[in-house]
């Protein structure tokens, strides 16, 4: 039903996904929140089933989950990351 599995690198312990269009392309990307390495990653979606490498942003210690919607009306998405151990949540704004 599915064909072989295509892994991605990202940081260190990754606790959650979203799939959202990050960069208006129509094509929906990858959003990893990687809780040791204190990151997020963004995968961009190549329209062919594949993604490019990574690009990753600092967040707070431990980052647990992630959330994407636009939260300063600009019509662009945001990302939005619960920090376990620094008990904050962190907002990139996608300029």
């Amino acid at each position: 039903m599915f064909l072989t599995q295509t892994t991605y690198a990202t940081g260190s312990y990754p606790r959650s996904v979203a799939v959202v269009d990050v960069n208006s392309d129509n094509k929906p990307d990858i959003i990893v929140a990687n809780y040791i390495s204190n990151t997020v990653s963004v995968l961009l979606n190549n329209g062919n089933g594949t993604f490019l490498n990574q690009t990753t942003y600092a967040t707070g210690a431990n980052p647990f989950s992630v959330a994407v919607v636009d939260v300063n009306s600009d019509n662009k998405p945001d990302i939005i990351v619960a920090n376990h151990n620094s008990n904050t949540v962190g907002v990139l704004l996608r300029c």
